[in-house]
Protein backbone atom coordinates (compact mmCIF):
# COMPACT_ATOMS: atom_id res chain seq x y z
CA UNK A 1 0.00 0.00 0.00
CA UNK A 2 1.21 3.51 -0.77
CA UNK A 3 2.73 5.37 2.17
CA UNK A 4 0.59 8.52 2.32
CA UNK A 5 3.29 10.48 4.19
CA UNK A 6 5.93 10.17 1.44
CA UNK A 7 5.78 10.86 -2.31
CA UNK A 8 5.30 7.87 -4.61
CA UNK A 9 8.81 8.41 -6.04
CA UNK A 10 10.52 7.97 -2.67
CA UNK A 11 12.66 4.82 -3.12
CA UNK A 12 11.17 2.87 -0.21
CA UNK A 13 7.61 3.74 -1.29
CA UNK A 14 8.36 2.76 -4.87
CA UNK A 15 9.87 -0.53 -3.72
CA UNK A 16 6.64 -1.27 -1.84
CA UNK A 17 4.49 -0.41 -4.88
CA UNK A 18 6.63 -2.06 -7.54
CA UNK A 19 5.35 -5.67 -7.32
CA UNK A 20 1.81 -4.55 -8.17
CA UNK A 21 3.08 -2.29 -10.93
CA UNK A 22 4.98 -5.18 -12.50
CA UNK A 23 1.81 -7.28 -12.35
CA UNK A 24 0.01 -4.38 -14.05
CA UNK A 25 2.49 -4.63 -16.92
CA UNK A 26 2.03 -8.39 -17.14
CA UNK A 27 -1.76 -8.05 -17.26
CA UNK A 28 -1.51 -5.30 -19.91
CA UNK A 29 0.69 -7.53 -22.10
CA UNK A 30 -1.75 -10.41 -21.67
CA UNK A 31 -4.69 -8.19 -22.64
CA UNK A 32 -2.97 -7.08 -25.84
CA UNK A 33 -2.20 -10.70 -26.67
CA UNK A 34 -5.81 -11.71 -25.97
CA UNK A 35 -7.13 -9.18 -28.49
CA UNK A 36 -4.42 -9.96 -31.06
CA UNK A 37 -5.40 -13.64 -31.02
CA UNK A 38 -8.95 -12.59 -31.88
CA UNK A 39 -7.82 -10.48 -34.86
CA UNK A 40 -8.44 -7.11 -33.25
CA UNK A 41 -6.38 -4.12 -34.36
CA UNK A 42 -5.04 -1.77 -31.70
CA UNK A 43 -5.69 1.87 -32.57
CA UNK A 44 -4.24 5.04 -31.07
CA UNK A 45 -6.79 7.84 -30.89
CA UNK A 46 -6.06 11.51 -30.42
CA UNK A 47 -6.45 12.68 -26.83
CA UNK A 48 -7.40 16.19 -27.99
CA UNK A 49 -11.00 16.40 -29.16
CA UNK A 50 -13.53 19.05 -30.15
CA UNK A 51 -15.94 17.56 -27.60
CA UNK A 52 -14.93 15.47 -24.57
CA UNK A 53 -18.27 13.62 -24.60
CA UNK A 54 -21.83 14.70 -23.94
CA UNK A 55 -22.91 12.88 -20.81
CA UNK A 56 -24.24 15.13 -18.07
CA UNK A 57 -22.03 13.99 -15.21
CA UNK A 58 -18.73 13.62 -17.06
CA UNK A 59 -16.40 16.57 -16.44
CA UNK A 60 -13.45 17.25 -18.72
CA UNK A 61 -10.13 19.05 -18.75
CA UNK A 62 -10.18 21.95 -21.23
CA UNK A 63 -7.22 23.37 -23.11
CA UNK A 64 -6.62 25.74 -26.01
CA UNK A 65 -5.16 25.30 -29.47
CA UNK A 66 -3.36 28.34 -30.88
CA UNK A 67 -3.13 28.58 -34.66
CA UNK A 68 -0.20 29.98 -36.63
CA UNK A 69 -2.23 33.13 -37.11
CA UNK A 70 -2.76 33.48 -33.37
CA UNK A 71 -6.38 32.29 -33.46
CA UNK A 72 -7.54 30.35 -30.42
CA UNK A 73 -9.83 27.34 -30.32
CA UNK A 74 -10.93 25.39 -27.28
CA UNK A 75 -10.18 21.67 -27.20
CA UNK A 76 -10.62 19.02 -24.53
CA UNK A 77 -8.72 15.98 -23.31
CA UNK A 78 -11.01 13.08 -24.11
CA UNK A 79 -12.94 11.33 -21.35
CA UNK A 80 -13.08 8.25 -23.59
CA UNK A 81 -11.81 7.32 -27.08
CA UNK A 82 -15.41 6.50 -28.06
CA UNK A 83 -16.06 9.22 -30.65
CA UNK A 84 -12.76 8.58 -32.43
CA UNK A 85 -13.23 4.80 -32.39
CA UNK A 86 -16.69 5.07 -33.89
CA UNK A 87 -15.33 7.28 -36.66
CA UNK A 88 -12.88 4.46 -37.43
CA UNK A 89 -15.81 2.02 -37.61
CA UNK A 90 -17.48 4.38 -40.07
CA UNK A 91 -14.22 4.39 -42.04
CA UNK A 92 -14.39 0.60 -42.38
CA UNK A 93 -12.59 -0.96 -39.42
CA UNK A 94 -14.30 -4.08 -38.04
CA UNK A 95 -12.64 -5.15 -34.77
CA UNK A 96 -10.60 -2.53 -32.92
CA UNK A 97 -9.40 -1.78 -29.43
CA UNK A 98 -7.89 1.28 -27.79
CA UNK A 99 -5.73 0.95 -24.68
CA UNK A 100 -4.53 4.20 -23.19
CA UNK A 101 -5.04 7.19 -20.90
CA UNK A 102 -8.23 9.20 -20.56
CA UNK A 103 -8.96 12.21 -18.36
CA UNK A 104 -11.93 13.04 -16.16
CA UNK A 105 -12.21 16.10 -13.94
CA UNK A 106 -14.00 16.21 -10.57
CA UNK A 107 -12.94 12.60 -9.90
CA UNK A 108 -10.64 11.50 -7.09
CA UNK A 109 -10.88 8.73 -4.51
CA UNK A 110 -10.14 5.08 -3.85
CA UNK A 111 -11.64 4.10 -7.21
CA UNK A 112 -11.24 7.37 -9.14
CA UNK A 113 -8.24 9.21 -10.54
CA UNK A 114 -8.18 12.26 -12.85
CA UNK A 115 -6.04 10.37 -15.38
CA UNK A 116 -6.55 6.64 -15.78
CA UNK A 117 -6.22 3.88 -18.36
CA UNK A 118 -9.23 2.76 -20.37
CA UNK A 119 -9.50 -0.38 -22.45
CA UNK A 120 -12.17 0.13 -25.11
CA UNK A 121 -13.10 -2.31 -27.87
CA UNK A 122 -15.67 -2.66 -30.66
CA UNK A 123 -17.16 -5.53 -32.66
CA UNK A 124 -18.94 -4.68 -35.92
CA UNK A 125 -21.98 -6.81 -36.75
CA UNK A 126 -22.10 -8.46 -33.32
CA UNK A 127 -24.50 -8.07 -30.41
CA UNK A 128 -23.54 -6.75 -27.02
CA UNK A 129 -23.84 -10.30 -25.67
CA UNK A 130 -20.50 -11.02 -27.35
CA UNK A 131 -19.05 -8.28 -25.13
CA UNK A 132 -20.43 -10.05 -22.06
CA UNK A 133 -18.36 -13.08 -23.02
CA UNK A 134 -15.35 -10.82 -23.61
CA UNK A 135 -15.69 -9.36 -20.12
CA UNK A 136 -15.79 -12.80 -18.52
CA UNK A 137 -12.67 -13.77 -20.46
CA UNK A 138 -10.77 -10.65 -19.43
CA UNK A 139 -11.57 -11.18 -15.75
CA UNK A 140 -10.16 -14.70 -15.88
CA UNK A 141 -7.15 -13.53 -17.90
CA UNK A 142 -6.23 -10.84 -15.34
CA UNK A 143 -6.59 -13.27 -12.45
CA UNK A 144 -4.49 -15.91 -14.16
CA UNK A 145 -1.69 -13.48 -14.99
CA UNK A 146 -1.69 -12.07 -11.44
CA UNK A 147 -1.85 -15.52 -9.85
CA UNK A 148 -5.09 -14.63 -8.06
CA UNK A 149 -7.68 -17.27 -7.20
CA UNK A 150 -10.12 -14.70 -5.77
CA UNK A 151 -10.74 -10.99 -6.25
CA UNK A 152 -11.49 -8.87 -3.20
CA UNK A 153 -12.34 -5.30 -2.26
CA UNK A 154 -13.55 -3.91 1.07
CA UNK A 155 -14.60 -7.26 2.46
CA UNK A 156 -16.35 -8.43 -0.71
CA UNK A 157 -14.97 -11.37 -2.67
CA UNK A 158 -15.64 -12.94 -6.06
CA UNK A 159 -14.36 -15.83 -8.15
CA UNK A 160 -12.95 -14.30 -11.37
CA UNK A 161 -13.15 -17.66 -13.15
CA UNK A 162 -16.86 -18.19 -12.50
CA UNK A 163 -19.43 -17.38 -15.18
CA UNK A 164 -20.81 -13.92 -14.35
CA UNK A 165 -24.38 -13.60 -13.13
CA UNK A 166 -26.67 -11.81 -15.60
CA UNK A 167 -29.16 -9.54 -13.86
CA UNK A 168 -31.46 -6.94 -15.43
CA UNK A 169 -31.67 -3.49 -13.87
CA UNK A 170 -35.39 -4.02 -13.29
CA UNK A 171 -34.69 -7.30 -11.46
CA UNK A 172 -31.99 -5.63 -9.39
CA UNK A 173 -34.33 -2.81 -8.32
CA UNK A 174 -36.95 -5.32 -7.23
CA UNK A 175 -34.50 -7.68 -5.52
CA UNK A 176 -32.43 -5.13 -3.61
CA UNK A 177 -34.88 -2.24 -3.10
CA UNK A 178 -38.37 -3.65 -3.64
CA UNK A 179 -39.01 -1.10 -6.41
CA UNK A 180 -40.83 -1.76 -9.69
CA UNK A 181 -38.58 0.46 -11.77
CA UNK A 182 -40.19 -0.04 -15.16
CA UNK A 183 -43.57 0.99 -13.75
CA UNK A 184 -42.05 4.50 -13.75
CA UNK A 185 -40.91 4.36 -17.42
CA UNK A 186 -43.33 4.83 -20.32
CA UNK A 187 -43.19 3.01 -23.65
CA UNK A 188 -41.58 6.06 -25.30
CA UNK A 189 -38.84 6.14 -22.64
CA UNK A 190 -40.22 9.11 -20.71
CA UNK A 191 -40.06 8.81 -16.94
CA UNK A 192 -42.45 9.42 -14.05
CA UNK A 193 -40.55 11.31 -11.36
CA UNK A 194 -43.43 11.31 -8.84
CA UNK A 195 -43.93 7.55 -9.10
CA UNK A 196 -40.26 6.82 -8.50
CA UNK A 197 -40.13 9.33 -5.63
CA UNK A 198 -43.02 7.51 -3.92
CA UNK A 199 -41.30 4.17 -4.46
CA UNK A 200 -38.10 5.43 -2.81
CA UNK A 201 -40.00 6.75 0.19
CA UNK A 202 -41.70 3.37 0.63
CA UNK A 203 -38.28 1.71 0.41
CA UNK A 204 -36.97 3.94 3.21
CA UNK A 205 -34.71 6.06 1.03
CA UNK A 206 -34.41 9.82 1.32
CA UNK A 207 -35.60 12.09 -1.47
CA UNK A 208 -35.46 15.84 -2.05
CA UNK A 209 -37.89 18.17 -3.84
CA UNK A 210 -35.30 19.10 -6.47
CA UNK A 211 -34.39 15.49 -7.29
CA UNK A 212 -35.27 14.55 -10.84
CA UNK A 213 -35.93 10.97 -11.98
CA UNK A 214 -32.26 10.39 -12.81
CA UNK A 215 -31.17 11.58 -9.34
CA UNK A 216 -33.58 9.13 -7.71
CA UNK A 217 -32.43 6.30 -10.00
CA UNK A 218 -28.80 6.99 -9.10
CA UNK A 219 -29.57 7.04 -5.37
CA UNK A 220 -31.05 3.56 -5.47
CA UNK A 221 -28.12 2.33 -7.55
CA UNK A 222 -25.51 3.72 -5.19
CA UNK A 223 -27.18 2.92 -1.87
CA UNK A 224 -28.97 -0.35 -2.55
CA UNK A 225 -27.78 -2.07 -5.68
CA UNK A 226 -24.09 -1.50 -6.46
CA UNK A 227 -22.81 -2.72 -3.05
CA UNK A 228 -24.67 -6.02 -3.59
CA UNK A 229 -23.31 -6.71 -7.07
CA UNK A 230 -20.41 -8.96 -7.96
CA UNK A 231 -20.38 -10.94 -4.72
CA UNK A 232 -19.23 -14.53 -5.10
CA UNK A 233 -18.96 -14.00 -8.84
CA UNK A 234 -19.08 -11.03 -11.20
CA UNK A 235 -22.43 -9.50 -12.15
CA UNK A 236 -23.46 -8.25 -15.59
CA UNK A 237 -26.18 -5.67 -14.97
CA UNK A 238 -28.09 -5.12 -18.22
CA UNK A 239 -31.19 -3.44 -19.63
CA UNK A 240 -30.78 0.14 -18.39
CA UNK A 241 -33.70 2.53 -18.93
CA UNK A 242 -33.30 4.45 -22.19
CA UNK A 243 -32.82 7.71 -20.29
CA UNK A 244 -29.72 6.21 -18.61
CA UNK A 245 -28.03 5.08 -21.82
CA UNK A 246 -27.31 8.10 -24.00
CA UNK A 247 -25.27 6.25 -26.62
CA UNK A 248 -27.02 2.86 -26.68
CA UNK A 249 -29.75 1.63 -29.01
CA UNK A 250 -33.18 0.58 -27.68
CA UNK A 251 -33.75 -3.07 -26.87
CA UNK A 252 -35.73 -5.00 -29.47
CA UNK A 253 -37.53 -6.76 -26.60
CA UNK A 254 -38.63 -3.69 -24.64
CA UNK A 255 -38.42 -0.09 -25.96
CA UNK A 256 -38.26 1.22 -22.38
CA UNK A 257 -34.73 -0.13 -21.94
CA UNK A 258 -31.48 0.05 -23.87
CA UNK A 259 -28.81 -2.40 -24.92
CA UNK A 260 -26.48 -1.31 -22.16
CA UNK A 261 -24.74 -3.38 -19.50
CA UNK A 262 -22.21 -2.76 -16.78
CA UNK A 263 -19.80 -5.31 -15.32
CA UNK A 264 -19.44 -5.37 -11.52
CA UNK A 265 -17.05 -7.38 -9.38
CA UNK A 266 -16.82 -7.09 -5.58
CA UNK A 267 -19.20 -4.11 -5.75
CA UNK A 268 -16.81 -2.30 -8.13
CA UNK A 269 -17.98 -1.14 -11.55
CA UNK A 270 -15.42 -2.35 -14.08
CA UNK A 271 -16.96 -1.95 -17.54
CA UNK A 272 -19.74 -0.21 -19.44
CA UNK A 273 -20.97 -1.59 -22.77
CA UNK A 274 -23.52 -0.75 -25.46
CA UNK A 275 -25.25 -2.04 -28.50
CA UNK A 276 -24.35 1.18 -30.28
CA UNK A 277 -26.90 3.76 -31.35
CA UNK A 278 -26.39 4.67 -35.03
CA UNK A 279 -29.23 7.14 -35.55
CA UNK A 280 -27.64 10.63 -35.72
CA UNK A 281 -30.90 12.53 -35.21
CA UNK A 282 -31.75 10.53 -32.09
CA UNK A 283 -28.16 10.85 -30.88
CA UNK A 284 -28.31 14.63 -31.28
CA UNK A 285 -31.57 14.75 -29.31
CA UNK A 286 -30.05 12.70 -26.48
CA UNK A 287 -26.88 14.80 -26.40
CA UNK A 288 -28.95 17.99 -26.17
CA UNK A 289 -30.93 16.55 -23.26
CA UNK A 290 -27.71 15.50 -21.50
CA UNK A 291 -26.21 18.97 -21.95
CA UNK A 292 -29.39 20.60 -20.64
CA UNK A 293 -29.02 18.48 -17.50
CA UNK A 294 -25.31 19.33 -17.27
CA UNK A 295 -26.10 23.01 -17.44
CA UNK A 296 -28.76 22.60 -14.72
CA UNK A 297 -26.37 20.82 -12.35
CA UNK A 298 -22.95 22.31 -13.18
CA UNK A 299 -23.70 25.51 -15.06
CA UNK A 300 -21.79 24.48 -18.19
CA UNK A 301 -22.22 22.50 -21.40
CA UNK A 302 -19.86 20.95 -23.95
CA UNK A 303 -20.07 21.34 -27.73
CA UNK A 304 -21.41 18.55 -29.90
CA UNK A 305 -18.90 16.94 -32.26
CA UNK A 306 -20.66 17.41 -35.61
CA UNK A 307 -18.07 15.21 -37.29
CA UNK A 308 -19.09 12.39 -34.97
CA UNK A 309 -22.77 12.71 -35.89
CA UNK A 310 -21.86 12.73 -39.59
CA UNK A 311 -19.82 9.54 -39.10
CA UNK A 312 -22.64 7.94 -37.14
CA UNK A 313 -24.87 8.17 -40.23
CA UNK A 314 -22.64 5.66 -42.07
CA UNK A 315 -21.38 3.64 -39.11
CA UNK A 316 -22.38 -0.04 -39.32
CA UNK A 317 -24.24 -1.84 -36.53
CA UNK A 318 -21.73 -2.57 -33.77
CA UNK A 319 -21.27 -3.16 -30.08
CA UNK A 320 -18.62 -1.58 -27.89
CA UNK A 321 -17.30 -1.74 -24.34
CA UNK A 322 -15.08 0.35 -22.10
CA UNK A 323 -13.26 -1.19 -19.14
CA UNK A 324 -11.38 0.64 -16.38
CA UNK A 325 -8.04 -1.15 -16.57
CA UNK A 326 -6.65 0.26 -13.32
CA UNK A 327 -9.66 -1.06 -11.39
CA UNK A 328 -9.20 -4.49 -12.92
CA UNK A 329 -5.57 -4.46 -11.81
CA UNK A 330 -6.65 -3.35 -8.33
CA UNK A 331 -8.91 -6.36 -7.94
CA UNK A 332 -6.36 -8.76 -9.43
CA UNK A 333 -3.55 -7.57 -7.14
CA UNK A 334 -5.49 -6.89 -3.95
CA UNK A 335 -4.84 -3.14 -3.97
CA UNK A 336 -7.16 -0.93 -1.91
CA UNK A 337 -6.64 2.33 -3.82
CA UNK A 338 -6.34 3.04 -7.52
CA UNK A 339 -3.14 5.04 -6.97
CA UNK A 340 -1.42 1.86 -5.78
CA UNK A 341 -1.52 0.45 -9.32
CA UNK A 342 -0.70 3.62 -11.30
CA UNK A 343 2.99 4.08 -12.11
CA UNK A 344 3.02 7.86 -11.65
CA UNK A 345 -0.09 9.14 -9.82
CA UNK A 346 -1.23 12.69 -10.47
CA UNK A 347 -0.47 15.00 -7.55
CA UNK A 348 -3.55 15.99 -5.56
CA UNK A 349 -4.40 19.73 -5.68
Amino acid sequence: MTNNTSPWWTPHVHADRRPRLMLRNAIAAAVRGWFARRDFIEVETSALQVSPGNEAHLSAFATEAIGLDGSRHQLYLHTSPEFACKKLLAAGEQHIFSFGPVWRNRERGALHHPEFTMLEWYRVGETYESLMRDCAGLLALAAERAGAKRFGFRGREADPFAEPERLSVAEAFMRHAGIDLLATVAADGSTDRAALDNALIKAGLRTAPDDNWADLFSRVMVEKIEPALGRGRATILYGYPISEAALARPSADDPRVAERFELYCCGVELANAFGELTNPAEQRRRFAAEMDEKERVYGERYPIDEDFLDALAIMPQASGAALGFDRLVMLATGATRIEDVIWTPVAAP
